[in-house]
């Protein structure tokens, strides 16, 4: 069975397999070459077979992967981290995202010996029981009995459930920005997030910003920095380790003893290829070089986007940091007319999904998105026409 759910949201006609990646393209099962505007849902930051990360991960295979205990290779990736990114003063590794905000989850427990965590609607933290959506199947309802939820952005419904929780809150998880499935991406407001910060404060519970998605693509030493805000604990993965299976919780120093309580492990959680290849890929990311690539490209195709957009008459809203851009339709709650142009987008060699965030890396050079520009040029040109149909708005009102 295929595990990732998100291809079934997929318009008709895209691949489902794929056997090569190289820079900024990939290529599928039957050999179409498409510029990778998903990165692989995240991981691939600096583009598919980076020569930097790629000699790290030669080298260290030469040395060997698994043994009876850790590499140096984590040593000096937890000293990396903690150099990196501000809150940091400890790093503890693993393999997925689900890992490291579960891990969190343990570690505000266990420091606070409360128990209710609060989370936004809509938000994703993996597929841990505690986070998971009321439909899920396998759940029971129990294991969620500990969980409250929240409105994103939204100070009043943040104040009463930290109420709600009472006495027994242990930790407030929250994404650095809305970037739910299905809508336009919402920047977190300075409000909400100082008074999630004075919320924990306030009742000695622990902030945890789940980074899994947005690390090293908003801010490397993190995402609510700007805003002099900092957590308790931060979870990464996805761009940590360019495409090779690595997770990290990364902590303050008043969390690092409970952090060593808790039960942390697996087979294969201090395998030292992924922690080299994600000593290259930090050391390469948090160049401010990267970073304005990052910025650059970005910016472009979201302006673009916009005046291609007008160009034919269409209304839509670009929203997202540069690295994480997204674009939805007006009056297309049902998302066809977005996935009429993430499938027209496919046809021209660009593939962009049209419901989930999209993600940029430094492959994406300034070249690359003229290439990517001309595909969505043609795109909006063929939503054009499909509305311009008879029959049109019914489909629409339909969805």
């Amino acid at each position: 069975m295929y595990g990732h759910k998100n291809v079934a949201h997929l318009p008709a006609g895209f691949p489902q397999f794929f056997e090569k990646g190289l820079g900024a393209s990939i290529w599928d099962a039957d050999g179409h070459e498409y510029i990778d505007m998903m990165c692989s849902w995240g991981p691939i930051i600096l583009g598919h077979q980076n020569p930097l990360v790629d000699e790290a991960v030669r080298q260290q295979l030469a040395q060997g992967e698994c043994f009876n205990g850790p590499s140096s290779r984590m040593v000096e990736l937890a000293e990396l981290l903690t150099d990196t990114v501000a809150h940091a003063d400890w790093a503890l590794f693993c393999k997925n995202g689900t890992d490291a905000t579960t891990l969190a989850v343990a570690v505000a427990r266990t420091e606070t010996s409360k128990r209710k965590v609060i989370m936004a609607n809509g938000s994703y933290h993996g597929i841990a029981a505690w986070s998971s959506s009321p439909t899920a199947a396998g759940i029971p309802a129990d294991e969620r009995a500990h969980t409250i939820r929240i409105e994103y952005n939204d100070v009043a419904s943040l104040r009463a459930a930290v109420s709600e929780a009472d006495d027994d809150l242990a930790a407030l998880v929250l994404t650095p920005l809305r970037h739910d499935i299905s809508r336009d991406l919402e920047p977190v407001s300075p409000e909400f997030a100082r008074a999630a910060r004075e919320l924990c404060n306030r009742h000695n519970a622990v902030l945890i910003l789940d980074e899994v998605r947005t690390g090293f693509r908003i801010d490397p030493v993190g995402s609510w920095t700007s805003l002099g805000v900092q957590p308790d604990l931060s979870a990464w993965s996805k761009a940590l380790g360019n495409g090779h299976a690595i997770a990290a919780l990364l902590g303050t120093r008043t969390l690092e003893a409970a952090a060593t309580r808790i039960t942390a492990t697996g087979s294969f959680w201090f395998g030292s290829v992924p922690m080299a290849a994600a000593l290259a890929t930090v050391r390469e990311i948090r160049r401010p070089e990267s970073q304005a690539i990052l910025t650059a490209s970005g910016t472009k195709l979201q302006n673009c986007l916009r005046t291609q957009a007008a160009s034919y008459g269409l209304d839509v809203n670009v929203s997202g940091p540069p690295a994480l851009p997204f674009m939805t339709f007006a009056n297309d709650p049902g998302f066809e007319l977005s996935a009429v142009w993430a499938r027209a987008a496919l046809d021209e060699g660009a593939y962009f999904h049209p419901t989930h965030n999209w993600f940029l890396g430094t492959a994406h050079t300034d070249a690359v998105i003229d290439r990517v520009l001309n595909a969505t040029d043609l795109a909006f040109a063929r939503v054009a026409r499909v509305t311009a149909e008879p029959g049109a708005d019914r489909l629409l009102r339909a969805g």
